[in-house]
């Protein structure tokens, strides 16, 4: 599938998998200096691109691994959502779960990107639901 990009900065960089069989597109930062981002704060760090994604297709915007977990730099919203009509610049609001300041540089990987194909609902309100055998047990009710 061919997504249309378009840099907003000379600087910015294009998408790159870590390897042939990763879901993710790693994001790079498109920044002009090192972003310091305080012990439980957050950052907005811009990557410097625009996208047009297809129809029926959304951007996921996930954390880095290697990020999260030897940095504790995450999306502040866990997982961002992009819809296929918007054209302004993706920007990942990263947060630092760390107790130590962490340094954002220009060109790092910041997040991780998979474009993704969802179904458009139409919701119809309704006095009753079919019954299933787990009903309406909640948290840890499969569980044991």
């Amino acid at each position: 599938m061919n997504i249309s990009v378009k840099k907003l900065k000379d600087s910015a960089i294009i998408p790159t998998r870590g390897s042939a069989y990763a879901a993710g597109y790693d994001l790079y930062a498109c920044i002009d200096a090192t972003v310091e981002i305080p012990p439980h704060t957050t950052a907005k760090i811009g990557t410097g691109l625009a996208f047009a994604l297809p129809d029926g297709y959304f951007a996921a915007i996930f954390a880095r691994s290697g990020l999260a977990a030897k940095q504790g730099l995450r999306p502040a919203n866990c997982v961002g959502v992009c819809d296929s009509d918007y054209r302004g610049e993706y920007i990942v609001a990263l947060h630092n779960d760390s107790d130590i300041p962490q340094a954002v540089n220009p060109g790092d990987r910041i997040a991780q990107m998979a474009v993704l194909p969802f179904m458009a609902l139409d919701f119809c309100l309704t006095d009753s639901l079919p019954d299933t055998l787990r009903g309406d047990g909640g948290f840890g009710s499969t569980g044991k």
